[in-house]
């Protein structure tokens, strides 16, 4: 059985039900998931998982949030998630994406596998929003 650790920073629930979603997916293929806030992920943990989802609403100028999955992205290294499926997920309100882009080329740089470009929603995801993260979910725990 696949362990599949799927960790999130959400600031008015978007990116929490989306987290929810990807990890529901998961465990519907067989992975035994760990869901947690970022704030309770270690980079240990993250070394551990044999997939791994990663979520995060984009901010201000289409950034990661700065005060907990910044410091914890930049913490990260090839030596925990190189080689290892990552899906990234998150819900913006404005902009086109960019910082989806932007921390999808980040985690190839540390060689991560990245599942497409990133899973994006604008606002509150709709249930066909939620239905991508749970086909990503799944994806990743047959990775």
């Amino acid at each position: 059985m696949k362990k599949m650790l799927v960790a999130y920073w959400s600031g008015t629930g978007n990116t929490e039900a989306m987290a929810k979603s990807v990890a529901a997916g998961g465990s519907e293929a067989g992975a035994e998931v760990t869901l947690k806030p970022v704030s309770e992920v270690s980079k240990e943990m993250v070394a551990g998982a044999d997939v791994a989802a990663l979520g995060c609403p984009a901010m201000g100028a289409e950034i990661l949030e700065e005060d907990e999955m910044e410091p914890f992205i930049s913490r990260l290294s090839p030596a925990e998630i190189g080689g290892k499926p990552l899906g990234l997920f998150g819900s913006y309100d404005w902009g086109d994406g960019q910082w989806m882009r932007d921390w999808a080329e980040r985690m190839k740089g540390l060689n991560a596998k990245v599942d497409g470009e990133g899973l994006i929603t604008q606002g509150k995801p709709s249930a066909d929003a939620l239905a991508q993260c749970h086909a990503l979910g799944k994806r990743l725990a047959g990775a």
